[in-house]
C-alpha cells in the first residue's frame, strides 16, 4: 500500500515540476535576458529527473518486476534516458555540450509529461506479467532498446537543428548577397553559422553512435530472448521489421557520416528520416497492438 503511495505522489510531483520547467523554457525562448529563469529550469530538470528515478524504484519494488512491461513504464523509462543523457552533458559544463541540453532537456520533459498525463491512467496499474514477459532478458532487452531510442532521438533532432541552420543560412545568403551593406557583420554572423554546424554534426555523429551500439545490443538480446520464448531468433514481426529497418537507417547514417563528400547535409537527411522511424517502430506498432510485441498497447489495456 505504501508503495502505491508512493508511486502516486512521484508521479504528481513530476508531473508538476514537468508543467512548471516546459513554461519557463517557454518564457526562455521569448525573453533571453533572464538568466535565473534559465538556470530554474536547469534545476528543475534535475528535480524532474529524481522523482523519476523514485518512481522506477517505487513501481520496481510494488510490482517486483523490472518497470519495463508497458507503454507507460517504457515512456518513463525514455524520459529517464533523456535526463541521463542531459546532466551528463550539463555537469561536464562545457559551452560545447550547450548544443545537446538543447535538445535533451525538451525532450525529457515533453515525454515525462505525456507519460504521466490522463491518457495513460489505465496503464499504470501494475499487472502480473505475461508468461513471455517473466525473463532475465526483460531488463537487457528492453533497457538497451530505449537507451537507444534516446540517444537516436537526440542525434536526430542535432541533425534536424542542422538542416534547418543550414537552410536558413542559404536563403540568408542569397536574401544578402546583392548587397555590399554591413559586410563585416554579415562575415562574422556567416562564421558563428558555420561553426553551430560543425558542433552539432559532431554531436550528432557521437551521439548516434553511442545509440546505435545501444540498438544492436538491444537487437541481439532480444533474438536471443525470442528464441528461448518461442524457439525463433527472428520472426520479422512488426518491431522486429521496423527495429531492423531503424538499424539500416542509422547504419546507412554512419557510413555517409564517415565519407567526407556525404557528411553534412546528406547525413543529417539521412538521420531525419530516422528519427520518423523511431517513433514508427517504438509508438506506432504500440498504437496498432499487433504481433508478438504489443504487450502494453493501448488495444490491449482498453479491452
Amino acid at each position: 500500500m505504501i508503495f502505491s503511495i508512493l508511486e502516486h505522489i512521484f508521479t504528481h510531483i513530476s508531473f508538476s515540476i514537468v508543467s512548471i520547467v516546459i513554461t519557463i523554457y517557454l518564457i526562455t525562448i521569448l525573453v533571453d535576458e533572464i538568466r535565473g529563469l534559465y538556470d530554474s529550469s536547469k534545476r528543475g530538470l534535475i528535480a524532474t529527473f529524481l522523482c523519476i528515478t523514485g518512481l522506477l524504484i517505487t513501481r520496481w519494488i510494488y510490482s517486483r518486476h523490472f518497470p519495463l512491461s508497458d507503454l507507460y513504464e517504457s515512456l518513463i523509462f525514455l524520459s529517464w534516458s533523456f535526463s541521463i543523457i542531459h546532466l551528463v552533458a550539463y555537469f561536464k559544463k562545457k559551452k560545447k555540450n550547450n548544443n545537446l541540453s538543447v535538445i535533451t532537456a525538451p525532450s525529457a520533459i515533453f515525454i515525462q509529461g505525456f507519460a504521466t498525463s490522463g491518457l495513460l491512467t489505465q496503464m499504470r496499474q501494475c499487472t502480473i506479467l505475461v508468461p513471455a514477459l517473466q525473463s532475465q532478458w526483460l531488463m537487457m532487452h528492453v533497457s538497451m532498446m530505449l537507451l537507444g531510442y534516446a540517444a537516436l532521438l537526440c542525434g536526430s533532432l542535432l541533425s534536424v537543428a542542422l538542416l534547418v541552420i543550414t537552410f536558413r543560412k542559404a536563403i540568408t545568403f542569397c536574401g544578402k548577397s546583392t548587397f555590399f551593406q554591413n559586410t563585416y557583420l554579415f562575415s562574422f554572423s556567416n562564421y558563428y553559422k558555420s561553426q553551430l554546424i560543425q558542433q552539432l554534426d559532431h554531436w550528432s555523429y557521437r551521439v548516434i553512435s553511442l545509440g546505435f551500439i545501444f540498438l544492436t545490443i538491444g537487437i541481439v538480446s532480444g533474438a536471443v530472448w525470442a528464441n528461448e520464448a518461442w524457439g525463433s531468433y527472428w520472426s520479422w514481426d512488426p518491431k522486429e521489421t521496423w527495429a531492423f529497418i531503424t538499424w539500416t537507417i542509422f547504419a546507412i547514417y554512419l557510413h555517409t557520416r564517415t565519407n567526407p563528400n556525404l557528411k553534412g547535409t546528406n547525413s543529417a537527411i539521412i538521420a531525419s528520416i530516422g528519427f520518423l522511424i523511431i517513433w514508427i517502430c517504438y509508438f506506432g506498432v504500440n498504437l496498432l497492438g499487433i504481433g508478438l510485441h504489443s504487450y502494453g498497447s493501448f488495444i490491449l489495456t482498453s479491452t
